[in-house]
């Protein structure tokens, strides 16, 4: 019996789908894969049960398995690959709240905004904040430790995952961690699988932490003349204080955005700091005004302080959208690079350099107080040379990220895009215990072949 044949033999006649048109929306993520194969099937799963059946029949006939969630993903690590199963995960939905111990039970297709959503009923949130939230799925979120606009206070994904439901290569479901906020028997496996981008096994349920509901922030916004004064604002304002949002655009972003909003953001300025405090009481009132001194000390041509929760959430909003805004300008080669927070302004001036060398456009939006850029790279797709150029600027942007004591990627993944910049930033030894671990949990290469780990048999 075929792969296919055991598949909807074994599974609800309207999980499996083999016609080519339909399975075409489930071949890329947003990093747009040129390499992208054509699957034998797409499996919707709807259970631990059925994705077990599906990784089983899988494993026998030795082919790969791409788990999927909501194809929000930016390094390209749920491209489909020619002659195996995309396994979707976007119909587990189920989300369960339990406001005495503040923890979620959630499936992995829930998106990002559902489950704050579920949380706000009880007066609790989920803090991991992407731009991407009200469409990127929990399943996504975890598989590469996302982060996002509050994380500068509030940590990333990894922070929030007590326990959860793996099956493993061989068909197995395993339960890790749990329930409980203080646990240390065994290795840290929970952690392992956060991060590991569909590469160790299919995260089925998962366990989160929730917190109170956040308090209503103030919100200063900051306009600089250049990019320097910016960042030494940033760094300034990391010093005194953890702000609970600190976020930056520069001026390609600036004008991207402003192209789609029309708020009369400076399209001028080089730069522009969103920054929030969500301190109780006249704390919030103190820690923004100083922000506000810090901002105006460092030359800004512009400072606005509210407390209006609506004004606020405009700024807020402005720098979500920056990436679909900066999108529409052209074809976007992504990228995800950190540096530790001093090197701050040494990668935002120094991409500003390989732009005007490379003769590409190059904006740049970051998560600042944390020293997690994202430059995208604008191209049009019918321009071989520039193609060539901006090619080049990606790899020198990854090593001048490097250089700086950074990485390759903060909160995207490795994926496919940035895979043959791992081995050289982990270094020979590092890798190979990655290699090492990889093998061990799935020694056939059945989960995501090619995404993060390149040279694996």
């Amino acid at each position: 019996m075929d792969v296919v044949s055991s598949l909807t033999s074994a599974l609800p006649a309207d999980a499996v789908i083999t016609d080519p048109d339909s399975m075409d929306a489930y071949r890329w993520d947003r990093a747009n894969d040129p390499d992208a194969g054509v699957p034998v099937a797409v499996v919707r799963a709807t259970s631990t049960e059925e994705v077990q059946t599906v990784v089983r029949i899988a494993a026998e006939a030795k082919i790969p398995i791409v788990p999927r969630g909501a194809g929000s993903g930016l390094s390209g690590g749920s491209s489909a690959i020619a002659g195996g199963i995309v396994l979707s995960l976007d119909k587990m939905r189920e989300i369960s709240i339990d406001p005495v111990t503040r923890m979620a039970t959630v499936q992995p297709g829930a998106f990002n905004a559902e489950v704050k959503a579920a949380a706000a009923e009880h007066g609790l949130w989920y803090p991991p904040d992407p731009s991407s939230f009200e469409f990127c799925s929990i399943g996504g979120n975890i598989a590469t430790n996302a982060g996002g606009l509050c994380c500068v206070k509030y940590g990333v994904t990894t922070d929030y995952v007590l326990g959860m439901t793996v099956v493993l290569a061989d068909g197995r479901a395993v339960e890790l961690g749990g329930p409980r906020l203080k646990d240390v028997a065994g290795l840290p496996l929970t952690k392992l699988f956060v991060g590991s981008e569909g590469t160790l096994g299919v995260i089925t349920e998962v366990t989160l932490r929730l917190i109170p509901a956040q308090l209503p922030p103030t919100t200063v916004v900051a306009m600089f003349p250049k990019l320097a004064d910016a960042t030494n604002a940033v760094l300034e304002i990391a010093r005194a204080m953890r702000p609970s949002m600190l976020e930056f655009m520069d001026k390609p972003s600036i004008n991207a955005v402003e192209d789609e909003l029309k708020m009369g953001l400076d399209r001028e300025a080089e730069g522009m700091l969103v920054i929030q405090s969500d301190e109780p009481g006249e704390h919030c009132t103190v820690q923004a005004k100083i922000i506000e001194d810090i901002c105006n000390d460092n030359d800004a041509s512009e400072c606005y302080l509210t407390a209006d929760p609506e004004e606020g959430e405009a700024f807020v909003t402005a720098r979500r959208i920056a990436i679909p805004a900066v999108e529409k300008k052209g074809a976007l080669l992504l990228e995800d690079v950190g540096v530790p927070l001093p090197k701050l302004g040494d990668l935002v001036l120094g991409i500003e350099k390989i732009a005007a060398d490379r003769d590409v456009t190059i904006a740049v939006i970051a998560h600042a107080g944390d020293g997690n850029t994202h430059p995208l790279l604008v191209l049009d797709p019918k321009d071989e040379d520039q193609q060539k150029r901006a090619q080049i600027a990606y790899g020198e942007v990854m090593d001048l990220a490097t250089g700086l004591g950074g990485t390759i990627t903060g909160e995207h993944g490795v994926g496919r895009l940035k895979a043959p910049w791992l081995a050289p930033y982990l270094g020979e030894d590092v890798m190979e215990l990655n290699h090492r671990i990889k093998q061990a949990l799935d020694p056939d290469n059945i989960f995501n072949p090619g995404s993060v780990y390149t040279g694996l048999i």
